[in-house]
């Protein structure tokens, strides 16, 4: 339970001294790292903004969403996935484990408080965390004070919208992916989904299966695999190969399998890049495309697949090449981005996109306590290397603190502490 000091919201924000890492986020990686620091007995403080865990698989995922990879590469520390789920388990599922896991370790986020900034005092060794919660119409402000730091909001916090020419005149429907759930209502209707990743492909796919009529932008290349080959999972068989083989070589066998199972996507307007797809993926972070139904309607003229766009009319979109379609709605597919750079005064570790600037498997730690967890880009398999390494650590330093005396903190600070 928190104790707070007497300060409260009439005379300003209340302040919370932590005995321990405040982590922000309560997605996968918050959860992995706060399950681990609960089985060494190390006390912590979750901070989320919305009102439920992994509040983007709950609020911001379509409704068809089931994990791309095997369950064994996506479960997260010391708690492996029910033995009944399927191979790929759903996004109801995967909510549940994690509600499960959440429950398991008695892992209780303070929801709806969402961090303005966080500092490190250089003075005091400490860190700043200051946030804001709505409840009602009231605003409360409180102020953590901690000796370490988890950053855990993930990759995808915000939704990437794009200034294209002529979108604020558009007089359909303009969504990003985030707020798609079903394609029921758009049945019958012109839909243009803007943007080629798994997100696109699966909108898409969706909105042929709910009889709308998708057209797909595919404005640059992207290396699209088949979910699974020869039985294997093309996750799993990439990890058996580069056991053995050198990656330009497993680049190579993955395209020459891919060519033989879902033939020459060239043929459909799709260009591959020309670095083979897990050397993009490892050296600029940009996911192969693993389909899962979304070639074959391409193929058969359900999905089309259109070049990029030159501008937006009230109720049509010109194309690079000069093709105007008529369209009733807009949904773009344009990817996410980190918001870390919006609220962490910190400029050595994070870079300005949001992400560390040393390269996985080096960027989860920084100076002064401060840890990152999930900007691996390498999905939940990365979500919980991070959080074992950061447990692991942050154990390390709490053992040696320990056996450090005891310091008081000052009482000018209005702050105690709490666990």
């Amino acid at each position: 339970m928190f104790k707070f000091s007497e300060q409260n919201n009439f005379y300003g924000p209340r302040c919370v001294w932590v005995n321990g890492p405040v982590i922000v986020g309560a997605g996968p990686s918050g959860l992995a790292i706060s399950a681990c620091l609960k089985d060494q007995g190390i006390p912590f403080v979750v901070i989320e903004r919305s009102d439920c865990i992994a509040s983007l698989w709950q609020k911001r995922t379509y409704d068809r969403l089931k994990l791309h990879l095997p369950k064994k590469f996506c479960q997260l520390p010391k708690v492996p996935f029910p033995e009944e789920y399927p191979e790929y388990p759903t996004k109801k599922q995967f909510i549940a484990y994690l509600e499960d896991y959440a429950k398991r370790f008695d892992i209780k986020p303070q929801f709806n408080e969402c961090v303005q900034s966080a500092k490190y005092d250089v003075a005091c060794k400490l860190w700043r965390v200051k946030t804001v919660s709505m409840i009602g119409s009231i605003r409360s402000e409180t102020e953590y004070i901690c000796q370490m730091l988890v950053v855990a909001t993930g990759e995808n916090a915000e939704g990437v919208m794009p200034e294209i020419e002529g979108l604020e005149d558009f007089s359909g429907e303009v969504i990003h992916a985030k707020d798609y759930k079903t394609g029921v209502k758009y049945s019958g209707k012109n839909v243009l989904v803007v943007g080629c990743g798994n997100s696109g492909m699966e909108v898409s796919l969706d909105l042929s299966n709910h009889n709308a009529k998708p057209s797909m932008v595919i404005r640059s290349s992207v290396h699209v695999l088949p979910r699974e080959m020869f039985g294997k999972s093309t996750f799993d068989l990439a990890m058996i190969l580069m056991a053995w083989l050198p990656l330009w070589i497993v680049d190579r066998l993955l395209l020459i399998f891919a060519w033989f199972i879902i033939g020459n996507i060239q043929n459909y307007g799709i260009k591959r890049p020309s670095l083979g797809p897990l050397t993009l993926k490892n050296y600029h972070g940009k996911t192969p495309v693993l389909d899962i139904g979304a070639l074959e309607k391409i193929r058969s003229g359900d999905i089309t697949v259109v070049p990029g766009i030159k501008k937006f009319t009230s109720k049509t979109v010109e194309l690079v090449n000069g093709d105007i379609l008529n369209i009733d709605s807009v949904i773009l597919a344009t990817g996410y981005f980190s918001n870390v750079p919006f609220w962490l005064h910190e400029k050595e570790f994070f870079a300005e996109n949001g992400f560390p600037k040393t390269p996985f498997p080096n960027g989860w730690k920084g100076k002064g306590g401060l840890y990152a967890a999930g900007f691996t880009r390498r999905g939940l398999a990365g979500a919980s290397i991070d959080a074992v390494k950061i447990s692991k650590d942050i154990g390390k330093e709490w053992k040696k603190e320990l056996n450090q005396k005891k310091q008081k903190v000052p009482t000018h600070r209005r702050c105690i502490s709490t666990f």
